[in-house]
Order: structure tokens, then sequence, then C-alpha cells
């Protein structure tokens, strides 16, 4: 399924001093943002795929705090959060689990070689200057942000910011509303045990890194995609099926109708190999994986950044 007709994306205030950025529609590099402000310091949550997408991000922000933000956190490495860290240094400080650095160093722009026709304008690449391993916390004056490393899960290194004072929770890409999840760069294990972990904090507001914001349910949702993929994993293994047949063949229920549905082979590919004894966060190929969903999809999944 292809992502629908795309709605202006809006700045909305969720809590005091927290705000979510969402771009409706969720699909292939249409993701959210977030925003703290606080007395001394404003942190942006991931920024956007393409110039024009990060400039009107900017834009919004920028309404709510005139001078810009000093904090820019990166949830994971994957583009879509990453490209527009350009438009907010040197300013502002970008933040990130050093293998997020890492990851990004090494990724570099080929996100745009998968949808030429895309336009992406000018997204040179600002790595983190600030990384760190386990905890980090950034104090605004006001709402604290705890970042927090919780993955493998999307990626082999997700974080989410958490602002206890206000029970918010920007999850990045380890939760998902409305659109299908995707693991193949990390785990499917390890998402389960990140959610489990993102439970326990009590989020009344959860700001996915894409679809629209909700509550503690949308845990509920991605984990209950999860589930099923693990049980439709498990069948192709006791069935002899490749990745590709298991998903050709899935009944997949609720979820038949969710954005980018051909996600759904790639994480076949990271649920066969942990069954079979690969460690989470492990490195699949990903290119090859990306051509089955192409094949599934019967053309190139559509990008709408």
């Amino acid at each position: 399924m292809s992502a629908p007709v795309q709605a202006p994306p809006s700045l909305e205030q969720v809590a005091e001093g927290v705000y979510a950025y969402v771009q409706p529609g969720g699909g292939w590099c249409v993701n959210n943002a977030g925003l703290v402000v606080g007395e001394d310091f404003a942190v942006l949550v991931d920024t956007a795929a393409t110039e024009a997408r990060t400039r009107r991000l900017r834009e919004a922000v920028e309404q709510v705090v005139p001078d810009g933000v000093d904090f820019v956190v990166n949830t994971h490495f994957h583009g879509d959060h990453t490209f527009g860290n350009g438009q907010f240094t040197p300013r502002a400080l970008v933040v990130a689990h050093a293998g997020t650095r890492a990851d990004s160093a090494e990724a570099g722009l080929h996100l745009r070689e998968l949808w030429p026709q895309v336009e992406w304008g000018e997204t040179p690449l600002a790595l983190p200057s600030l990384t760190f391993q386990d905890t980090l916390t950034l104090h605004t004056g006001g709402s604290r942000a705890e970042l927090l490393h919780v993955g493998p899960a999307h990626t082999a290194n997700d974080v989410v910011v958490w602002v206890p004072e206000r029970a918010v929770l920007f999850t990045g890409d380890v939760v998902w509303s409305g659109v299908t999840p995707y693991v193949l760069m990390g785990s499917v294990t390890g998402s389960l045990q990140a959610l489990r972990r993102l439970r326990a904090l009590g989020p009344r507001t959860v700001v996915p890194g894409h679809g629209p914001v909700g509550g503690p349910e949308l845990l509920d949702f991605t984990e209950a995609y999860l589930r099923l993929l693990e049980r439709l994993a498990a069948d192709g293994l006791r069935d002899g099926l490749t990745p590709l047949q298991a998903a050709e063949r899935a009944h997949l229920g609720e979820f038949a109708g969710l954005v980018d549905a051909e996600r759904l082979v790639g994480n076949l590919h990271r649920a066969y190999a942990e069954q079979q004894g690969l460690p989470p966060g492990a490195r699949l190929d990903v290119v090859a994986s990306f051509k089955e969903m192409v094949a599934f999809h019967g053309g190139l999944p559509a990008c709408h950044a």
C-alpha cells in the first residue's frame, strides 16, 4: 500500500513546553520530529529527509523558539531523521549514540540513491558532535530530555527521548503508528525488549517516528505486529519457504492495510536470521532484501519525501 496523499506537516503542542512535528503520510522518508523547550535550552528530536522538508520544520520550530534550537538529537542514523542536521548547525550541537555517529558516517547520503527522483536538495552530512553510550540527560531549564539507548531495535543503536515531567516519549522508529514497522537493520527480539522498557516508563503521550501521535496503545500496536512477524517466520522456516515466499503467503489480518506493507519481506529476513541464531543487530544484506521488497511490491515503493 502506498502512502496516502500528503497533508501539510504541523507542529502541535502535546504538553507544556513539548511539541510534536508530524508529517502526515508516514511512509518512506516521511518522518516525525519533536521539540522540547525550557527556559535555558531548546532540544529538537530528529530532523527531516530533504532540504525543503527541513526548511519547513525549521520555520515551524522558530515560531516557538525564534533564536533556534540548542541541541539536535538523532534517534538513529537513517537519513530521514538526520539529513536536515546541517540546517541547524553550527548553532545547535548534534547529539547521538556513538554507534549512530559511526553508522551515519558509513552510510553517508546513500539513501538518496534509492529514490533518485526525489528532490532532495542540499543535505550536507552533519555528523553528531556529542555522543554517548547508555544515557544522557539534557537539562533545558524546564523539562528534562532524557536520552536512553534502547537498541538494537529499528537499528543497532536506537535512542528514545523521554520527558518525564510531561510523560511524553519520542520513540524514533522503535514505535510506529499506522505504518509498517521496519526492523531489518535492528532486531525483532531487541525491539520487543525495548518496548517492554518503554512501557515501564509510563508514557501518556507517544510520538512515533512515523504516523500519528498517540498513547501507550502505539506500543501495543508495534508489539502485536512483531509477534505476528515471529509466528510467520517460524511457520516459514518450518515449511522451507524463503522470506519472500513467506511474505507472499502471509495473511496479515489487522495489519494488511498498513502503509509500506512491503517491509514485511525485510522484516522476515531479520526474523528468520534471529530464529536461526544471528545475534540482534548483526548485519544482513540490506540491498538484497530491498530488491526483494521491490519485487513483492511490484515496483519501487513510493517515497513522498
